[in-house]
């Protein structure tokens, strides 16, 4: 007998797309001189960012698209853009939003898809890995679109470490019994915590070649960074 078919709720995932959408759009309305974009290109990476994680999800899990099922995924993605290029003066400005509402996004997605993969069958390790790609492949699409350095793999703060972090806790709490539901929330707020703990202490994986601590992105600039006495001018 096959498992039941986990349900997203349709609130929950148009916020998630809803999110992405205005994330996106903030995101490609930065840009400046040869690389600056007009309204068609602002609301496409919009759209990518907003529909790009559960169209992953999906895809990998074998199964049609959700977002393909319901006209309300477009056309919340393509408001949700169009909402954030046009308010993108005022987030420019509350850089603390703009990190919370990217560990948010992150989070939703990633408990999203890992929730959908344990309800389908899979095993632990595999629903995380589908968790992690639907929570950071829309932003891989979007640096590819954009011809950018794909963000997730060059020293930063813990992007996929923070998805694959609530990710993990997903499957582990469903492990002992506890509901998808209950371990998604939970899920989510390791995330969240995480990537927002990230940016304030400035955390990030070791580079390749040695041992350091970077001052992460430009989305940064606008939270006070925590810095231990090792970090302090000698």
């Amino acid at each position: 007998m096959n498992p039941p078919v986990f349900i997203i709720p349709l609130w929950a995932d148009l916020t998630a797309v809803a999110l992405g959408g205005v994330q996106g759009a903030l995101f490609a309305s930065g840009f400046q001189g040869q690389r600056r974009l007009d309204l068609l290109g602002v609301a496409i990476i919009g759209i990518l960012l907003g529909m790009g994680g559960g169209l992953i999800r999906d895809l990998l899990l074998g199964l049609t698209p959700a977002t393909l099922q319901n006209n309300w995924y477009l056309i919340t993605a393509t408001v949700a853009a169009l909402v954030g290029m046009l308010l993108s003066g005022l987030f420019q400005r509350l850089n603390r939003a703009i990190v919370m509402l990217d560990a948010v996004v992150i989070g939703l997605f990633g408990v999203f898809g890992t929730s959908k993969a344990l309800a389908l069958g899979l095993p632990a390790v595999p629903a995380v890995f589908v968790g992690v790609l639907a929570a950071v492949g829309g932003s891989v699409l979007r640096d590819v679109l954009m011809g950018l350095p794909v963000a997730i793999m060059h020293v930063g703060s813990l992007y996929a470490v923070a998805a694959g972090g609530g990710c993990a806790v997903v499957a582990t709490a469903a492990a002992f019994g506890v509901p998808l539901p209950v371990a998604a929330v939970v899920g989510l707020m390791v995330t969240t915590i995480v990537r927002v703990l990230a940016v304030i202490f400035d955390l990030s994986l070791p580079e390749q070649r040695k041992l350091y601590r970077r001052k992460v992105a430009v989305e940064t600039t606008g939270i006070p960074i925590i810095r231990t006495d090792d970090d302090a001018p000698r």
